[in-house]
């Protein structure tokens, strides 16, 4: 396990449940429900992984054009003078 998931044949870097169970079942021969898996991960120690939340080829410039140009096209403007219901099977009084 330590090795990663390209010395077990996945070249993308990322371990799932489903992948160490085969890494396991291959090496010893048991079959694990993910499940059952991830509580024998944790009984001896194994965390998740969670990547940061930033990445480092975060490009903030880019990133407040996009909000200034595109976002707003994207949204749109709210209508707050239309009649309308929020439930989908209410319909709108008018």
């Amino acid at each position: 396990m330590d090795a990663g998931p390209a010395d077990a044949g996945w070249s993308d870097q990322c371990w799932t449940l489903a992948r160490i169970a085969e890494v396991v079942r291959r090496r010893f021969g048991v079959d694990y429900t993910p499940a059952g898996l991830d509580l024998l991960l944790h009984r001896i120690g194994w965390t998740v992984q969670i990547p940061p939340r930033k990445v480092a080829e975060r490009d903030e410039e880019k990133i407040a054009a996009w909000k200034d140009e595109q976002w707003p096209v994207i949204k749109g403007r709210r209508r707050t003078w239309a009649p309308g219901s929020a439930s989908r099977t209410k319909p709108a009084r008018g």
